[in-house]
């Protein structure tokens, strides 16, 4: 943690007087400059979390211009991004250094490095320091410019689907001592209105997982509405029933595409207690000892039908969480037509030691795959890790549950 301390605010404050969009630059030139390296790259994940792309401001001047883009499967980034520790390997240009660029959890990106020579300790903890403050440069720089947006798209996006993407979470993962999770959302070619949400306070983690009737446009303006009501409730303070009280109405006086169906969920930090509101959404899955079951619970009716609340009053449930529990929240995308291929207690159960991030990606992935690439339906998947209020055990400091260590070596 010495290397992160001393290069976070030196390279933040070199940056801070650079365009948004050069920060990354200034920080391959401070490398260039202090360690002689001949090469250095930034590669940001994609949105799909498949591929990684090398990221440069000239690309975006020359209008047309490709992006490097790697397929990740099979490569040596793919090896960096799913352990989180570094790489170094002997090539025909000089030693190959390649660090992860993560923070919370999140896998914004890898930092290469290409130098004359071996490099010592001291370097290696250097180049690590400042791979861990790169990260908190893009978040903070990707507030003002669209370059990080580009490097992270593969392709054009319609109205509805730029709506639903700037509806998810600014990261799509999480990591604390208690827990740890991602999200995934692979969207239909008609956009089919999925959303999920996690904030994180003092004491309290917050999540959501919604479903939006229709497709298109219509879906797109709905999970709006129904995400803003569901937002705007939990920062008044509001507990799960009246969140969910406030988006079914929201929802039936606005929505222009029907219902919506949601799970809602908060987990206390302090004493490991979940409550949950289903409202008409699938149940949950749990593993839990290797063995997958589904959490049976009590389904109340979806957001957006305007009944009565005496008919219908939201259900706040508890929900029993133990140390060592995976818990799964999806969209019915993940279940339904083509779907219904993947066998996903099986897929669970061959996924359960991998960190949340590379879990959700493989199950979307499966659920792509088995639909020939084209979903009929958004398919969305949340995947929480709860380690316990008491682990202390955990290193999440430089922003994944992973020790200080050199580099593994890999043959050239």
């Amino acid at each position: 943690m010495d290397g992160v301390r001393s290069e976070l605010p030196r390279l933040l404050t070199a940056t801070e007087m650079a365009a948004p969009g050069e920060a990354v630059d200034v920080v391959a030139e401070d490398l260039l400059r202090r360690f002689g390296a001949t090469e250095v790259s930034f590669l940001i994940i994609d949105l799909t979390g498949r591929a990684v792309v090398r990221l440069s401001t000239a690309a975006v001047v020359e209008a047309g211009q490709r992006w490097d883009r790697v397929e990740l499967l099979g490569s040596v980034y793919e090896q960096v991004v799913r352990t989180q520790r570094p790489c170094q390997e002997t090539t025909d240009q000089g030693e190959r250094v390649i660090y992860p660029v993560t923070n919370r959890g999140d896998a914004i990106g890898l930092l290469e490095m290409l130098l004359p020579t071996g490099p010592s300790e001291g370097v290696l903890d250097a180049v690590g320091g400042a791979a861990h403050a790169l990260a908190y440069i893009v978040i903070a720089n990707q507030r003002f410019t669209d370059l990080y947006t580009w490097g992270k798209r593969s392709r054009p996006f319609t109205l509805a689907a730029e709506i639903q993407h700037r509806l998810l979470p600014l990261s799509l993962s999480c990591e604390a001592a208690q827990f740890a999770l991602c999200g995934d959302l692979a969207s239909s070619e008609d956009i089919s209105g999925d959303t999920f949400d996690y904030t994180l306070d003092r004491d309290t983690l917050h999540l959501s997982v919604t479903d939006t009737m229709g497709h298109d446009l219509d879906a797109a303006l709905s999970a709006t509405i129904l995400l803003g009501a569901l937002r705007g409730a939990r920062r008044m303070g509001a507990d799960l029933v009246e969140q969910a009280r406030l988006a079914d109405r929201a929802l039936a006086d606005h929505g222009p595409s029907g219902h919506a169906t949601g799970q809602l969920m908060r987990v206390n930090l302090r004493t490991g207690t979940a409550h949950l509101v289903n409202a008409g959404h699938p149940w949950p899955l749990r593993i839990r000892d290797g063995e997958v079951e589904e959490i049976a619970c009590e389904v109340d009716p979806p957001f957006g039908l305007s009944l009565p609340v005496s008919r219908h009053p939201y259900r706040c449930q508890e929900l029993e969480l133990r140390p060592g529990d995976r818990l799964i929240l999806l969209t019915d995308g993940m279940l339904e037509r083509d779907a219904e291929k993947v066998d996903l207690p099986v897929l669970l159960q061959e996924t359960r030691r991998l960190h949340p991030r590379e879990t959700v990606l493989m199950l979307t992935t499966a659920v792509l795959d088995a639909c020939g690439g084209l979903l009929q339906d958004d398919a969305t998947v949340v995947c929480l890790d709860w380690y316990g209020i008491q682990d202390s055990k955990r290193h999440v400091g430089s922003g994944a549950d992973i020790r200080r260590a050199s580099p593994g070596r890999t043959s050239p």
